[in-house]
């Protein structure tokens, strides 16, 4: 099946429960038939290999590759743990064989096997043989259906998957987005500090417009401070959407004390005369400045300023209006 035909719109599709239906698999690689009974019996045994679904000990399932989800050991997993001790697994796994010898690599599946570790016992899975990029088509096709990452899931999946070199194509199809689609996340995730995602988690529910409002306050406030310091004060079991909400909330207050000028504290300087005795005390603060002449300490010249300090301030005001006027 051509990478084009399985990016079919898979994210308008409803999240499929566990017990639900199983998902379908990729359709084995068709060989050239043999003549006569031999490569009929050939045919028919290539088939039933690649159709089969085999149990599996967890231990042998290598957890490599991109992750595309945040978080894997949560509630979630211990209610699909429930579901299959009840339930049995009804969904298989998909996995690829290693370079070791009895040994597999998860291709899609991830929360189920995890579920399955915590029950005990096998894993129902798919055996493919699979190159890299189909592998991580059939990863982001499956597990889109199983449960809809969140826009910064997917941004940070699109974001490995150009760091480990994959083509625009494949990424394109594992995630069944245009290739604007495709840039609007990363534009986002480019902008967010490293470790910030990390810290509030897969905010489902939280889209692009609100990831890149918080990711523009980053040139303006240090986030990753911003966040440890508000999530610290949050309880353990607070939805990661709410954690969104309040690392935003305080990223933008904090944003908004910084645009305001800073208050200037009050500056007080003592105005000595040449033989160092104190004249007066001048003090600058936020809103006005201020002279202040002690009469017990100065009195004849106190009087002799209280006579002239209208016409002396009026003086000096008409000499910076003059100074301002020439652009001296």
């Amino acid at each position: 099946m051509g990478a084009s035909l399985m990016a079919r719109n898979i994210f308008n599709q409803p999240p499929k429960d566990e017990t639900e239906r199983a998902a379908p698999s990729p359709a084995p690689p068709k060989a050239a038939k043999l003549p006569g009974s031999v490569g009929g019996l050939r045919d028919s045994l290539r088939e039933i290999t690649a159709n089969s679904i085999r149990d599996i000990d967890p231990d042998q399932i290598d957890m490599d590759g991109l992750r595309d989800r945040l978080v894997l050991e949560d509630s979630s997993i211990d209610e699909l743990a429930e579901s299959i001790r009840k339930h049995g697994q009804q969904v298989p796994i998909m996995v690829r064989p290693s370079a070791q010898p009895d040994r597999y690599r998860i291709v899609y599946g991830r929360r189920r096997l995890a579920a399955i570790r915590k029950t005990g016992g096998t894993v129902k899975a798919i055996v493919r043989t699979l190159d890299d990029d189909a592998s991580l088509i059939a990863q982001g096709q499956e597990n889109n259906l199983r449960l809809d990452p969140s826009f910064i899931e997917k941004s940070l999946f699109i974001k490995e998957m150009q760091e480990a070199g994959y083509k625009p194509g494949v990424i394109q199809d594992a995630l069944g987005l245009t290739r604007q689609g495709v840039s609007n996340h990363r534009v986002v995730i480019e902008q967010l500090p490293d470790g910030l995602v990390q810290l509030i988690g897969p905010a489902h529910g939280i889209g692009r417009r609100q990831w890149g409002d918080l990711a523009a306050l980053s040139a303006k406030v240090d986030l990753v401070d911003i966040a440890k310091e508000t999530l610290a004060a949050l309880p353990d079991d607070t939805p990661s959407s709410d954690k969104f909400q309040a690392v935003y909330s305080a990223s933008s207050r904090k944003k908004a004390r910084g645009d305001k000028k800073p208050t200037t504290r009050d500056l007080t300087t003592i105005i000595k005369d040449k033989d160092g005795n104190s004249l007066a005390t001048l003090t600058v603060a936020d809103k006005a400045i201020a002279i202040k002449v002690t009469k017990k300490d100065n009195p004849e010249f106190s009087q002799w300023l209280e006579e002239r300090v209208e016409a002396t301030l009026l003086q000096l005001f008409d000499q910076w209006r003059n100074e301002r006027g020439t652009g001296s």
